[in-house]
């Protein structure tokens, strides 16, 4: 099947995408910050550049696309039509990936909690926010 798209209109779509202040991601940070938080900002020397490091509770917040990190059973996960073989080895990698850099900070002694971007949807947004205050203050190491 070929592409609805011309290559310059897909790659001007695709150029669009942002990887950092994501409308998922400022939800989150704007609801910390009104709650008194405070945090840094992918940092860098943490595996997997974090988008949301809470160092005083020494605690790691990952914000997800839905489509990009493969959230299965997601209504927004859905594999493309076209080039479907190279989307889903892209997919796969951002996947291991994922597991490999939880890995690293739950041996460095981070708690590190994983929201993906349907959660963050207007009907189910409250839950997501007390999800997150019962995640920063218990002793949970992952989720």
């Amino acid at each position: 099947m070929a592409d609805v798209h011309s290559k310059e209109t897909r790659s001007y779509n695709m150029s669009r995408i942002k990887g950092k202040d994501t409308k998922p991601e400022l939800l989150v940070r704007k609801f910390l910050h009104s709650k008194g938080f405070r945090f840094k900002l992918h940092d860098k020397k943490l595996a997997g550049k974090p988008d949301i490091v809470l160092p005083k509770y020494k605690t790691i917040i990952n914000i997800h696309g839905c489509f990009w990190h493969g959230h299965e059973g997601c209504r927004y996960h859905v594999i493309p039509k076209t080039k479907t073989e190279w989307w889903l080895q892209k997919i796969n990698g951002t996947k291991v990936r994922d597991k490999e850099n939880l890995l690293k900070l739950t041996q460095d002694g981070w708690k590190v909690l994983t929201i993906f971007e349907c959660e963050l949807k207007a009907n189910s947004r409250d839950l997501t926010y007390d999800k997150i205050l019962k995640f920063i203050h218990s002793g949970n190491t992952s989720n």
